[in-house]
């Protein structure tokens, strides 16, 4: 029953480890994110069609509005569109640390395998040079003394 009471363990301490992950990947970007980046998209893209549309439609019917350059509506609209093409990147940052903080995870995890396994290596091969002690040459029977 150990064996088993250990792999229950094992399991339960997965299961928490992959909450933990999903709850970090949904504030970084995971479904919450999706549905705020269309919201956001969509905002910018209506205000953008309406500015450039408004715009064409003032110069079409000859339209002159005082105190409003004939280009004022265009300037908005690339300037939208550069604020999204920044918040983009800001969103994109996110993930990229996101992905460096797994992969250093990751490589720490190794790391730590790697020296485990190393250390074990170093028990097995002083266990195989210990001279008369019983069992300790991959099943040769002990040195008579």
């Amino acid at each position: 029953m150990d064996e088993t009471e250990s792999l229950r363990a094992e399991l339960e301490h997965y299961k928490t480890e992959r909450e933990k992950i999903r709850n970090i990947v949904g504030q970084i970007g995971g479904r919450t994110s999706r549905r705020v980046n269309t919201v956001i998209t969509a905002v910018f893209l209506f205000l953008v069609l309406c500015a450039f549309g408004f715009d064409v439609l003032r110069h079409a019917m000859g339209w002159q509005i005082p105190y409003l350059p004939s280009t004022f509506l265009l300037e908005i609209a690339i300037l939208l569109v550069s604020l999204k093409i920044i918040w983009m990147i800001h969103a994109q940052t996110k993930v990229d640390h996101f992905q460096f903080w797994i992969l250093n995870s990751i490589e720490f995890r190794m790391n730590m395998v790697s020296r485990r396994i190393a250390e074990l290596d170093d028990v097995l091969r002083a266990m195989a040079k210990a001279p008369g002690e019983p069992g300790r040459r991959g099943g040769e029977p002990p040195a008579p003394q």
